[in-house]
């Protein structure tokens, strides 16, 4: 065992020393051979292409000596399709020389998206949502309603009405009507004690009102089908004048599974104006 020998019969500091040389001098053989390997000390400075077409992009970070790799393609109308949108690393950065550059491209053809349900939300709360879904808010107009501020239509920008779940291209704006605060339509409180809850609401919705709370008395299965037993505001006041109500108010009902006992002379189909 020479080798053994060697190691053995020198003493224990001779050997570390010997050891400590072994590593200094694998450690320097070490840096000299990876410096050319990871090109140590040669940077450059990405050049900023956000904006840039594709091609051209592509031809300035390989003239660089980039490469360039495409990442994901998303949608936005604010730079010309086919442009860059995103960059990593970011322009003006400095990083080492053939580094991969990952760019996001600007669609050609936008996504499409479904059409959500804006009725009855705050004017903000549609913004926010038609933001979300990658739509934009066109123009605003206003009609005569109680609920100020609400979306009362939905509309392609100045056009027909449109429909909640519909197809169609992201980017797209959308004209909203709103309530203005006020209701100018003022007609006596229909009398809907007796009448089913379906058809009470059918009545009222015909005359731009609703209901505001509907409370249950006893066990119902069936709303729709179930009776109402009491309204607020009443027909007529306690002074035994009728009273008026206007186009966007509400209403408050309470429900049984039993029809009342009343005078059916005394339920009209509609209110009087």
């Amino acid at each position: 065992m020479p080798v053994f020998d060697f190691v053995t019969k020198r003493s224990l500091w001779i050997n570390m020393l010997i050891a400590f040389v072994l590593v200094v001098l694998f450690l320097f053989l070490l840096s000299t051979c990876l410096g050319p390997l990871t090109r140590h000390g040669k940077n450059k400075t990405v050049p900023n292409v956000i904006g840039k077409p594709f091609e051209e992009a592509r031809k300035i970070l390989d003239k660089s000596g980039f490469d360039v790799e495409v990442s994901d393609s998303i949608y936005s109308d604010t730079i010309p399709k086919g442009s860059v949108l995103r960059q990593v690393p970011d322009g003006n950065s400095i990083v080492k020389i053939s580094r991969t550059v990952y760019i996001t491209i600007n669609r050609h053809v936008p996504p499409v998206v479904e059409m959500p349900n804006l009725i009855d939300f705050s004017f903000r709360n549609a913004e926010l949502s038609l933001k979300n879904m990658g739509l934009k808010v066109g123009d605003t107009s206003y009609i005569e309603d109680f609920a100020r501020n609400t979306v009362r239509e939905q509309r392609y920008h100045r056009g027909e009405k449109i429909l909640p779940g519909a197809k169609i291209p992201q980017g797209t704006m959308i004209d909203l009507v709103l309530a203005n605060g006020g209701g100018t339509v003022t007609f006596t409180v229909p009398n809907l004690v007796g009448m089913t809850f379906g058809s009470a609401k059918k009545l009222i919705e015909s005359n731009g009102l609703s209901f505001l709370s509907v409370i249950p008395e006893g066990l119902i299965e069936d709303t729709l089908n179930a009776y109402v037993v009491r309204q607020d505001p009443r027909r007529v006041g306690e002074d035994g004048r009728r009273v008026t109500i206007k186009s966007g108010q509400t209403m408050n009902v309470w429900l049984s599974a039993t029809r009342p006992l009343i005078d059916s002379n005394l339920i009209q189909s509609t209110p009087e104006q």
